[in-house]
């Protein structure tokens, strides 16, 4: 539940009601609205009875039951959209920040050369992939540290931030080093060990949508890092497992929409993992920014024919700098940027 504090309210009144919160079992989560403070409330079902108390403190307006399974994402909590700063790159405001870089870094050439390409092209971040999580033991499962190495490397060169995976709570304090943002993948959107941790770090985390989880199941994972303490969550649709072997997953281009009617969170596309096939990246790429998504991450790779992994749903670098190109004017035409 929410406690909605009046308008013009003291902070020694927000003061008092947090600490009048948390003395009978509830953790706080602040808000901070255009108007007014609201403290979001999560607690057990039987400490509801206590909160006449809260209601009749100074500088409460009412307190509004949460009714949504997730409560720190849902718009009951913030009405207005979330806007996640990484290092100055912004998800959720006018501007659409794509994100690009290879699937897996491979190596210090391969991943300078890229970040170069793709800052000059546009790109506000470099993705790559350090840790690599995949459905064989016997695959390419990254460099590691090592890779986490180079993509430092690389915004020492660039200037551009970084966000990479991290596939186990073990790795949270190493990764947390080297990146400016986390990445969850798709197969770990239930690692609630690994979310758990994440929220208790203060670095944004990209939170990717699993391949056969409902757009409930989704958000309520979000709540395992919002409710450590962590606010900066971004959503990342990147395709569902469905009957079609025409494409890698079907994208569900309206998980856009239907986010951003239960959410405050930033909703961003992946189209390269929808696709698996470069061909149809730029197309769902247009289709993503056309429909209102926060932002784009696409892989790009200086020759993906050689590429470790994931080759076949990467751009070339020119492929990706024509692109830029439409998505600037489909954004211009629903009067965002790029």
């Amino acid at each position: 539940m929410i406690v909605v504090m009046k308008i013009g309210a003291k902070q020694d009144d927000i003061n008092k009601v947090i600490q009048m919160s948390e003395d009978i079992g509830f953790s706080t989560h602040i808000i901070e609205g255009k108007e007014r403070c609201v403290i979001g409330l999560v607690g057990v079902d039987g400490q509801r009875d206590k909160m006449n108390v809260i209601g009749d403190m100074p500088g409460v307006d009412k307190i509004v039951p949460i009714s949504k399974p997730y409560k720190l994402s849902s718009l009951e909590v913030r009405p207005e959209p979330s806007i996640i700063d990484c290092c100055g790159v912004k998800f959720g405001g006018e501007n659409i920040p794509v994100i690009a870089g290879p699937c897996s870094v491979e190596s210090e050439e391969q991943i300078i050369k890229t970040a170069e390409f793709i800052k000059a092209a546009g790109a506000q971040m470099l993705r790559g992939g350090a840790f690599k999580p995949r459905t064989s033991p016997y695959a390419f499962q990254g460099l590691q540290e090592d890779g986490l190495k180079l993509l430092a490397k690389a915004r020492e060169v660039t200037g551009l931030p970084v966000v990479t995976e991290v596939t186990n709570p073990k790795y949270v304090d190493m990764v947390y080093k080297y990146a400016d943002m986390f990445q969850v993948g798709a197969r770990n959107i239930q690692n609630f060990a690994l979310l758990t941790e994440l929220g208790k770090t203060d670095k944004p985390v990209l939170l990717k949508r699993g391949m056969s989880t409902t757009i409930e199941e989704y958000l309520t994972a979000c709540e395992y890092i919002l409710c450590e303490g962590n606010k900066n969550v971004i959503l990342c649709e990147r395709g569902l497992r469905t009957f079609e072997t025409a494409t890698r997953n079907t994208l569900d281009i309206s998980a856009v929409p239907v986010i951003k009617s239960k959410s405050h969170l930033p909703i961003i596309i992946d189209p390269s993992h929808a696709a698996g096939h470069w061909q149809y990246v730029g197309p769902l790429s247009k289709a993503a920014v056309a429909i209102g998504a926060d932002g784009l991450i696409i892989e790009v790779h200086p020759e993906p024919e050689k590429a470790w992994s994931d080759g076949a749903q990467s751009l070339t670098p020119t492929q990706f700098l024509e692109l830029m190109g439409s998505l600037r004017s489909i954004a211009l035409a629903i009067g965002r940027t790029i």
